[in-house]
């Protein structure tokens, strides 16, 4: 094994040698090509052989020369009217693929169900026809014999100019995808709806540095060095911007979670009210007497938070208090026709009725009472309960029961009390 790896790379040396050879003049004499050979295998004996990356526009420039059949080292009529012929070429297929091919992909998507297509296809036609112009341009300008200054600042301003326009080209397709989700959450009523703007400019921005920073690299600037000093200042940033930075990412935890959304009414700590706005530092909630709350978002992330616009059911518990004189046959039928009254409206839960007789009270024979009612519509809820309180009374006025009330019974020994005993009979 270690022979043929000898033998090949001795063929290679050969090789090398023998096309260094070829190409030296017979002017340069044998040293010049010994010193070909020399370096050819240096650079195989080194491990490795450099070599230049290949340009597809220059390939292509030369391929056309090639086909003119066009050697000279210099200007002439024809380089000019081949770089004419590139931005002529340029401008036809900038046009023929704008509204042709572009043309078919708009009607394309028009017959899909999604409208994310119909949105991405225009969005993107702009940067399309601008690279291809810029290919162009760029095309017509390596067919001409520029300087060495000339072609480097042409590479250069290339490099940028693509890196920009295939920036540009992702920046408005990432656009459009976030346009479209936040019309998508704001037709489904989604709770995230409320932060899709500002989810929205915080990802362009993202895209937007990072995009700078992958331009910027492509152009040989020291990217890693920038970001070091940039990760210093951010985190004099952070100290500095504490409460800031924590109802940012408050907001963060709401958008998230999704625990309330616009209009829904919510307690929040020891505040409560409807919710009127979600912001990036605060959420503002009016309360019941028309006055604005505003509350940081780091509280809304690090307090309970009760949603009482998100009932299922509403839950009734009540206790209802009859006079001592009442018997226990009375109370024991009382009880009953309170739980009949009570499952015969359709619009409680007949499995979470309860009526008991609970309690000896101070003043009272108590019976605890408890059911849901299936709407949680706080006012049709609240209709519901008045109806069967009037119920409930009519029924107790209806078994000849009294309703007890806070009171007291004071007796008194002695002379004083056998006086006023004797007052009384």
């Amino acid at each position: 094994m270690n022979c043929l790896l000898f033998f090949l790379r001795g063929s290679l040396v050969c090789g090398l040698a023998a096309i260094a050879s070829a190409q030296t003049t017979p002017e340069a004499g044998a040293g010049t090509a010994g010193e070909t050979t020399t370096t050819a295998a240096a650079a195989v004996a080194g491990g490795y052989v450099q070599v230049e990356t290949p340009d597809l526009l220059e390939h292509l420039v030369d391929l056309v020369l090639g086909v003119f059949d066009i050697r000279s080292s210099g200007n002439t009529p024809t380089h000019y009217a081949i770089a004419a012929l590139f931005l002529v070429g340029a401008v036809v297929l900038r046009r023929l693929v704008t509204r042709l091919l572009f043309g078919f992909f708009r009607r394309l998507a028009a017959r899909t169900r999604t409208t994310l297509d119909d949105k991405l296809f225009p969005a993107l036609e702009t940067p399309v026809g601008a690279m291809i112009a810029l290919i162009g341009a760029v095309a017509a300008l390596k067919v001409l014999k520029l300087s060495a200054t000339g072609d480097q600042t042409v590479r250069y301003v290339s490099t940028m100019a693509f890196s920009l326009v295939i920036f540009w080209l992702l920046l408005r397709a990432f656009n459009t995808l976030l346009e479209h989700l936040q019309g998508v959450a704001q037709e489904r009523q989604m709770g995230i709806a409320a932060f899709m703007p500002w989810i929205r400019k915080t990802l362009l921005v993202v895209f937007v540095v990072f995009g700078v920073l992958l331009v910027a690299q492509s152009l040989g600037a020291d990217v890693k060095a920038f970001l070091a000093g940039l990760g210093i200042g951010g985190l004099a940033f952070a100290l500095a911007a504490q409460d800031t930075l924590a109802n940012v990412f408050g907001s963060v935890v709401v958008a998230v979670d999704q625990p309330f959304k616009i209009g829904e009414f919510v307690r929040i700590g020891g505040n409560a009210g409807v919710v009127e706005d979600i912001g990036l530092r605060s959420t503002k909630l009016r309360g019941a007497d028309k006055s604005l709350t505003i509350v940081p978002n780091k509280t809304v992330a690090s307090e309970p938070v009760v949603n009482l616009s998100r009932f299922t059911q509403r839950r009734v518990e009540q206790v209802i208090g009859l006079t001592y004189s009442s018997s226990a046959d009375a109370m024991q039928e009382i009880m009953n026709e309170f739980k009949a009254i009570i499952l015969a409206r359709d619009e409680v839960d007949p499995t979470s009725v309860m009526v008991f007789f609970r309690d000896f009270a101070a003043s009272s024979l108590d019976i605890w009472i408890v059911y849901l009612t299936k709407d949680a519509d706080f006012q049709r809820h609240m209709l519901v309960r008045q109806e069967i309180n009037l119920a409930l009374m009519r029924a107790v006025e209806a078994k000849g029961l009294s309703f007890a009330f806070p009171s007291q019974s004071v007796y008194l020994e002695g002379e004083v009390g056998r006086r006023l005993r004797s007052a009384a009979n």
